[in-house]
């Protein structure tokens, strides 16, 4: 079967000096008087749309990651982090620059960080390594695709390496009611080394045997799997038990009837099917079976990433950190995809490991993505960077069990907000409905208390908490954009003008 891209993939699988002409020459032929460092390297690990579902995290009961499941053994895992937000671009955003969607006004998928006032002159977390004196280097999905234009790109890493689009059929497997060809799932491709994955992995080892010497590196893996479409050769899938084998994720009928109908206006049109849709196409399984073999697809690229730096000899200063952008349904709620406020939205993979972390530790505190800058730029002993929004999770890199005075905050657009303790998820919406959840009696956030008069002293203290900055939508805003003009809802411009939901 042919195969098309949804973005170039580069023709060749090792990195070479014309692809890269002057930064790779730097990294090959470092200057004579380079002399030894002694700072710690830094491994950035990112993934795209992985929810909790893997072996450490306990989300699904046959998840198979034993790569991420070393990494957590070799440092701390955060069983209770979250994401800014349920959404790519907010996400690696807020992540990259240390700002939550409400201070910048980024809450779409455009626009990109050097487009918006708040954020054009930000000091980004690979840039700050660089101030630092660190070689820096990036490949595959890093920050959100486009969101930095080509002629700044040199001013966010020293390399910028290609970031593969995933390989495409020439026709879908799965006719969704969406007809874009990235919105499938299924066995392909036959040859894992057509993967994005496979590709990114290969250039990322690339560069860590050809680092320069002399100076600390900074280098950051971005994977695109389990995003859509969700494909892995034949060989992940006969992992897994066949469909009918296969289990779904927990599933409550009706679970929507005490939610808030607003709600819905996070994620009203979108080409990610509905549950109703995925049943009458007696996909459910099929699609659970496909996310969890792309996933452990994923996780032996970051295998592939681990052992090279094992055989680099310079695992032992190295501190590598993993997390996911957001979160991903896949049925829970009536709904698949993200940009929900809820558990399988916001809950991600956060691993910390190497020098300064300690090893086997679970923590379950509340952690943010926002967490990562500050935690980095102290765990390598870098001066604090004083505009950071964020908080470095050091003392429970040292002692899984230290508490947090801070709740993680996750927001879908704006006014949007989930406030999310090591108990509660208290959610309020931009129309000011609200919904709370007991997490630990409620894993699966069936109940919503918060109409109980009970519970109006947990909500008023938990109110507290919601950002006292919502900035409105930075301008040239597009994609899965909520926004509210002349008391009409508007989703991606266009107006919700009854109750009813989209097919």
């Amino acid at each position: 079967m042919k195969t098309t891209y949804l973005s170039t993939v580069m023709a060749g699988l090792t990195i070479t000096a014309s692809l890269f002409p002057g930064s790779l020459a730097m990294a090959v032929q470092p200057p004579e008087s380079a002399k030894k460092h002694n700072k710690p390297n830094v491994l950035f690990i990112v993934i795209d749309d992985l929810n909790d579902w893997v072996g450490c995290l306990g989300g699904h009961p046959q998840a198979q990651t034993p790569n991420m499941d070393r990494l957590a053994a070799r440092g701390v895992v955060f069983t209770n982090a979250h994401v800014q937000a349920p959404l790519s671009n907010p996400s690696r955003s807020s992540v990259l620059t240390g700002f939550r969607p409400s201070s910048t006004g980024i809450y779409g998928l455009v626009p990109g960080i050097r487009e918006v006032d708040a954020t054009k002159n930000s000091v980004s977390l690979p840039q700050y390594f660089r101030e630092q004196g660190y070689f820096t280097a990036g490949f595959g999905k890093v920050f959100h695709d486009g969101s930095i234009p080509k002629e700044l790109q040199k001013d966010e890493f020293d390399v910028w390496g290609p970031a593969p689009g995933m390989p495409i059929p020439e026709k879908k497997f799965v006719e969704t009611p969406s007809p874009i060809k990235a919105m499938d799932w299924g066995v392909f491709p036959k040859d894992d080394r057509d993967q994005a994955d496979w590709i990114t992995a290969e250039n990322a080892i690339a560069q860590l045997k050809s680092r320069p010497t002399g100076k600390p590196f900074f280098l950051a893996a971005g994977f695109r799997l389990p995003h859509v479409p969700c494909f892995a050769s034949q060989k992940w899938f006969d992992m897994f038990p066949t469909e009918n084998e296969i289990k779904l994720p927990a599933y409550l009928a009706n679970d929507r009837d005490d939610v808030p109908f607003f709600s819905w206006y996070l994620h009203w049109d979108l080409p990610e099917p509905r549950l109703s849709w995925l049943k009458d196409a007696n996909q459910w399984h099929n699609l659970v079976r496909s996310y969890l073999a792309s996933t452990t697809f994923m996780d032996s690229q970051i295998g592939r990433l681990l052992d090279a730096l094992d055989e680099s000899g310079e695992a032992s200063n190295t501190v590598v950190v993993l997390w996911s952008d957001n979160g991903w349904h896949v049925g829970e709620k009536d709904i698949t995809g993200k940009n929900s406020l809820w558990k399988p939205s916001t809950r991600v993979p956060l691993i910390f490991a190497g020098p300064g972390v300690s090893l086997g530790g679970r923590c379950a505190q509340p952690a943010e993505l926002l967490d990562i800058y500050p935690t980095l730029l102290e765990l390598c002993g870098l001066p604090p960077n004083p505009e950071l929004e964020g908080h470095s999770l050091k003392p429970q890199l040292l002692n899984a069990k230290a508490k947090r005075q801070w709740p993680a905050i996750s927001t879908a657009n704006r006014n949007s907000h989930a406030v999310i303790t090591d108990k509660w998820r208290f959610i309020q919406y931009a129309d000011g409905s609200q919904e709370l959840y007991d997490d630990q009696k409620d894993p699966d956030e069936w109940t919503n208390l918060a109409s109980n008069p009970k519970y109006k002293k947990i909500i008023a203290d938990l109110k507290k908490w919601l950002p006292k900055k919502n900035l409105p939508l930075a301008p040239g805003s597009a994609h899965r954009i909520l926004e509210q003009k002349d008391n009409t809802w508007y989703w991606e411009g266009n107006p919700i003008k009854n109750e009813k939901l989209p097919d």
